[in-house]
């Protein structure tokens, strides 16, 4: 038996692939939840509810589904590139970090430009941070996996040092947390009595004309090109290395614009623990869309309902809350099984 690619991949099966990886990784991780002696429906009966069942939990999932968005997208636009961006954590800190900084500065501005140029400072800082690893890459043939994987916990050191020192919040006692951002400049709300904030309309937004981009633009054409055949690229006369450039200012924008969107519409000021690993989801989130902008509106929605859903089940249930990492963790690895069963077939 050997694997042929196939020439063209039907849509529907290329559409049903993530629902079946889903629902594959579902069914053995029943498997964990039933030798843990507990009903595997009820449970996911109580996850499902945990998510959705309340208008508090349906807020929260939005919520936690709008950083996951946009490293979700981070991702995905880079690797339809084959630009390996692992540093979207890192990017994710040092835009909150800038935004921050920014904000907690008192700009003397009106909300509709302070909010603006916060954000515009959260994506400045995530672009120059995966701007160093790919310029390592094309200039000296470094390979980005490790540098940006490495930045990730650099960036960690360093906002620790900047919020125990030059940006530490002197009213703050116990845990060490940055100077608030200026009430003026947190983000508005979309639900009252809600954490819900729009945040969640930018991610949307960004998903869209990310979309559109990638799929009716002359840079759209060029980045799937370096991607698919870089060779075939420059034979066309595409400038790869001009084009890995435009994607990573879109991708570390976009992780950057992340961690500046957790900060003023959420907390309002910076931890060390500001994400619960969203940098790292976000891949899981990219891959499960297939690398499709719309599908990461989708599949963030998924990862966070469980996530926010697992809480629920462990507190009526006693299941560990850890099942929701065992769960995300097994809808990538059947993904990528789906993901080599949809572009090859299985020849005798």
């Amino acid at each position: 038996m050997r694997l042929e690619r196939r020439a063209h991949v039907p849509l529907g099966l290329a559409i049903a692939a993530p629902f079946a990886a889903v629902l594959v990784a579902l069914l053995l991780a029943g498997l964990l939840i039933a030798a843990a002696g507990a009903d595997v429906l009820e449970a996911y009966r109580r996850l499902a509810i945990g998510a959705f069942g309340s208008r508090l939990s349906l807020t929260e999932t939005l919520t936690r589904a709008t950083p996951l968005m946009l490293t979700g997208l981070a991702a995905a636009v880079a690797f339809r590139a084959k630009l390996w961006n692992i540093g979207a954590e890192g990017q994710f800190y040092l835009g909150a970090l800038a935004a921050a900084a920014v904000g907690a500065s008192g700009l003397g501005l009106p909300s509709a430009i302070g909010i603006p140029i916060l954000m515009a400072a959260g994506a400045l800082a995530g672009m120059l941070l995966l701007l160093g690893p790919l310029l390592l890459r094309l200039r000296f043939g470094v390979d980005e996996v490790v540098t940006t994987l490495l930045l990730n916990f650099i960036v960690l050191l360093f906002v620790s040092m900047m919020v125990e020192g030059p940006l530490r919040d002197p009213t703050a006692f116990g845990w060490p947390q940055s100077v608030p951002v200026e009430a003026a400049y947190k983000l508005p709300k979309l639900l009252p009595r809600s954490r819900l904030h729009i945040g969640l309309a930018i991610a949307v937004a960004a998903a869209v004309l990310l979309f559109i981009v990638q799929s009716r633009t002359v840079f759209g054409f060029e980045s799937r090109a370096a991607g698919h055949s870089p060779a075939a690229a420059r034979f066309a006369g595409i400038s790869l290395s001009g084009t890995l450039v435009k994607v990573a200012l879109i991708s570390g924008g976009l992780a950057g614009l992340a961690g500046a969107i957790e900060v003023t519409g959420l907390k309002g000021y910076v931890t060390t623990d500001l994400s619960p690993g969203y940098g790292y989801s976000g891949i899981v989130v990219a891959m499960l869309a297939g690398l499709n902008p719309i599908g990461v509106v989708v599949t963030a929605l998924f990862v966070a309902a469980v996530f926010v859903g697992a809480d629920g089940m462990s507190r009526a249930m006693g299941i560990p809350s850890f099942i929701a990492d065992v769960i995300v963790a097994l809808s990538l690895l059947t993904m990528l099984v789906a993901l080599l069963l949809v572009g090859y077939r299985v020849r005798k």
